[in-house]
């Protein structure tokens, strides 16, 4: 965006991530893709600036930094799950477009990608050809033989009877490594793609066919030859993990933070305090938004939200630095209720908190990605200097949390690296 092109929001209150409070009204300037003036609102007649700008009055509104999903899968956010193992690659990938375009009208402008092959789709949206948020991909997610990552046909094992790739690992899903030398290689596979972090299974899931939710999924010295080789690359090693014994062997391997954890007990949550370990949770509950299982994954399902509210309250008790990503899956209607999810946070937060989550605190577990972080700048906050990933919201978010569930019609403008990517009536 040229200098002619500059963009000011004029007498909008702005969300202040940092403290968790609204302040205002304020003129806020974007020049290029930055916001350049953060000033207190001036009267029109009294304004001395020559620069031609694009004006949009925020009277009444409210200017947020754009929404940060910390858990998402960019490939696979939408095509049910049958479609996505089995089905037309190019369907998938077509798929994808629509959804990446929908989760930016939805106001989140970045995404943590953590599995899948999302780099196509981050390279087209980088370069204008498609709309959609900055993604930090993941790639392929690792997982041992059997693992929450191992979504191959019965028929396909032992590996030297089907003699060659799984479709999931062929198109960049997944990776199947057992021992250290695999996961080492593996884990310099997704770092040679672009991976900004790596992501490995370290324990059983709910939507993987052979795994218990219970067990425990790779060993110290794995996870320790993934976090190694992730460290030399400047970045960091996050895991799949429910329980006590999945977490604390990677924690005590140098993995930094924790998708999920729902059965974690107090013993391990203080741990990660201590550790100073991120903790991605998600509002999982057997509710209407509540994905359609049957059979082992639904008693699997049942077993893993019953923690849920236990996993906050701890969370919150031992003030572990806690993200926020809804880990969306194979659910176009779920994907529609993104920003509902992250309004159901108030079971447990305040709006000021579950809004601090979603930007300045999503932004600070971004920012671990170091050199390997795609898009250098500040993220999450509205701040001169910052980025220009911006929300304006008719009315208060603090006030009315539901406005960020209901976003055709709460957002009057979404605003992308400070171009206007949508606009509302």
């Amino acid at each position: 965006m040229s200098a002619a092109q500059s963009l000011q929001i004029t007498n909008v209150n702005v969300f202040d991530s940092l403290a968790g409070r609204i302040n205002g009204p304020f003129d806020v300037t974007v020049d290029g893709s930055t916001i350049s003036t953060i000033s207190p609102a001036a009267r029109p007649e009294s304004s001395t600036d020559a620069v031609e700008r694009q004006q949009t009055d925020g009277t009444g509104k409210t200017l947020i930094p754009g929404l940060i999903d910390a858990h998402w899968h960019t490939a696979f956010t939408t095509v049910p799950a049958q479609v996505a193992i089995m089905g037309e690659l190019g369907y998938v990938f077509a798929q994808a477009v629509v959804s990446a375009r929908d989760t930016l009208m939805r106001g989140f402008t970045t995404v943590r990608d953590l599995g899948g092959p999302s780099h196509g789709i981050k390279l087209a949206i980088d370069q204008g050809s498609i709309p959609g948020p900055r993604i930090y991909p993941s790639g392929a997610f690792i997982s041992q033989t059997g693992g929450h990552g191992d979504f191959r046909m019965p028929n396909e094992v032992p590996r030297g009877i089907a003699g060659h790739l799984s479709y999931s690992e062929i198109i960049g899903a997944a990776i199947i490594a057992d021992g250290e030398a695999e996961v080492l290689r593996g884990t310099r596979e997704v770092l040679r793609r672009g991976a900004a972090q790596v992501k490995l299974m370290a324990g059983g899931g709910v939507a993987s066919p052979y795994d218990p939710i219970d067990v425990s999924q790779y060993n110290q010295g794995e996870f320790r030859a993934a976090v190694e080789a992730a460290e030399n690359w400047g970045t960091y090693v996050t895991v799949h993990a429910y329980t006590p014994r999945a977490v604390r062997t990677a924690i005590s391997a140098g993995v930094r933070c924790i998708e999920h954890g729902n059965l974690l007990d107090e013993d391990t949550v203080a741990l990660m305090a201590e550790e100073g370990i991120w903790w991605c949770l998600q509002p999982f509950l057997d509710d209407a938004d509540a994905p359609p299982l049957a059979g082992p994954n639904r008693v699997k399902f049942e077993q893993m939200v019953a923690g849920t509210d236990t996993a906050y309250e701890l969370a919150i008790k031992h003030q572990v630095k806690v993200a926020f990503g809804t880990d969306i899956l194979f659910d176009a209607q779920l994907a529609t209720r993104q920003g509902a999810l992250l309004a159901k946070l108030t079971r447990w937060y305040s709006p000021a908190e579950l809004l601090q989550q979603a930007t300045a605190r999503n932004a600070e577990l971004l920012a671990m990605s170091g050199p390997r972080n795609p898009y250098p700048g500040r993220l999450g906050v509205v701040e001169e200097g910052a980025i220009a990933d911006l929300v304006l919201i008719d009315g208060d978010p603090l006030a009315d949390i539901s406005l960020i569930a209901r976003p055709h019609e709460a957002f009057t403008a979404i605003i992308k690296g400070g171009q206007l990517v949508t606009a509302g009536t």
